[in-house]
């Protein structure tokens, strides 16, 4: 059975935000609002609800998945960080950003880009999506929520609930969702590359 909550955008009800982070915590796939659209999300250290969310969007171990931080304080623990990096990431989170980034070895081999070994970074601008990082004191492993067939991620929580049914075990309806893609940068070596134009400002790495 799906679960339906419904959590106010800006200040989400503290007794369902633990709800839902439980689920979380049992190994459940959610439904969540980011700042860039809705997401899949599940626990970093669960292999099976990662592999749901696989079939879920029908994507290979290519695919670059991401993990969703709180903020910068977490991020270190999965990704190398240097000074530059860091400033970088300082100026541009929270937002709707993703940074591309050499893993770390507390990063399962799973959740890396096989070639590259790097993984994805975000800090969502976003009050549902923090409070449940919050809760949950650890990052989120994401992907959008966007499905076979379909040209743009769902954004309409009653259209999730109804494609969803019975394959993630919470929808959390925190209304629509506008569903523009985040900005991708990879950071290198004192070189960020611009990877996909999204939601973010890409002056400053044009």
């Amino acid at each position: 059975m799906t679960l339906f909550y419904s959590l106010h955008p800006q200040d989400p009800q503290a007794r369902l935000v633990k709800r839902v982070v439980e689920v979380v915590r049992e190994g459940g796939l959610i439904a969540y609002p980011t700042d860039s659209g809705y997401a899949l999300g599940c626990h970093i250290g669960d292999k099976q609800a990662m592999e749901r969310m696989a079939r879920l969007r029908d994507i290979d171990a290519s695919h670059n998945f991401t993990l969703v931080c709180r903020d910068l304080s977490e991020i270190a623990t999965y990704a190398k960080v240097d000074d530059w990096a860091y400033r970088t990431l300082k100026r541009h989170t929270p937002g709707a950003y993703t940074f591309i980034l050499p893993a770390t070895r507390e990063v399962p081999r799973r959740l890396q880009n096989p070639k590259r070994k790097t993984i994805g970074i975000r800090i969502p601008d976003h009050r549902v999506a923090q409070a449940l990082l919050a809760e949950l004191g650890e990052p989120l492993m994401s992907s959008t929520l966007l499905l076979p067939g379909d040209e743009l991620p769902l954004a309409e929580p009653d259209e999730i609930r109804e494609r969803l049914a019975h394959q993630v075990e919470v929808v959390i309806d925190s209304g629509y969702c506008a569903p523009e893609p985040t900005t991708v940068v990879a950071l290198d070596a004192g070189q960020a590359r611009l990877l996909r134009v999204g939601k973010g400002d890409t002056s400053a790495f044009q």
